[in-house]
C-alpha cells in the first residue's frame, strides 16, 4: 500500500491599482516579466515550454523549466514551474497558478504554487520569502506598463 503524501501550497495575495488587462500584460510580456520576475523565452500560447534563468546560487542551478499549461486572457494564467538540468529527476516540480480579480479600484493578483513534496522544504522556504517580493517588483513595473 502507497502512503499518501500531503502537498503544500504558497499563496501570495495582493491588490494592485491597475486594470486586469494592464496586470496581463505584466504577467505575459516576455520583456515585462524580465524587469519582476526572471529572464525567460516566455510565449502566451498554451503548450509552450520554456525557462527562468536567474544567477546560480547554492542547492539551485538558476534555471527553473516550465509549460504553459492554461490561459484564460486577463484572467488566469497556469504554467508548470520544475527543477532544470542536474536537479531535475528528483528536483522541484509544482503548479504556479496566477488568478486575476477586476475591483472598482484595480485587480485582486492571486498567485499559488502549488505541489511542493515535505523533499522541497528548502525550495517551499525559499519561494515562501521570494514571491511577496516579487509581486511589489510587479506593481512596480506595472506602474509604467
Amino acid at each position: 500500500m502507497t502512503e499518501a503524501v500531503a502537498l503544500r501550497s504558497l499563496i501570495v495575495e495582493r491588490t494592485l491599482p491597475y486594470s486586469p488587462d494592464k496586470v496581463w500584460r505584466v504577467l505575459t510580456q516576455r520583456t515585462l516579466i524580465d524587469r519582476w520576475l526572471m529572464k525567460n523565452d516566455f510565449e502566451l500560447r498554451a503548450g509552450h515550454h520554456f525557462n527562468f534563468r536567474a544567477q546560480p546560487m547554492y542547492g539551485w542551478n538558476g534555471v527553473t523549466d516550465c509549460e504553459v499549461l492554461e490561459i484564460v486572457p486577463n484572467e488566469r494564467l497556469v504554467y508548470s514551474w520544475s527543477a532544470s538540468g542536474e536537479q531535475a529527476k528528483d528536483g522541484l516540480k509544482t503548479i504556479v497558478t496566477w488568478t486575476l480579480t477586476p475591483l472598482d479600484d484595480g485587480t485582486a493578483i492571486r498567485m499559488e504554487q502549488s505541489g511542493f513534496r515535505p523533499e522541497d522544504e528548502g525550495g517551499y522556504r525559499a519561494m515562501g520569502g521570494g514571491w511577496p517580493g516579487m509581486l511589489a517588483k510587479m506593481e512596480e513595473v506595472a506602474s509604467d506598463a
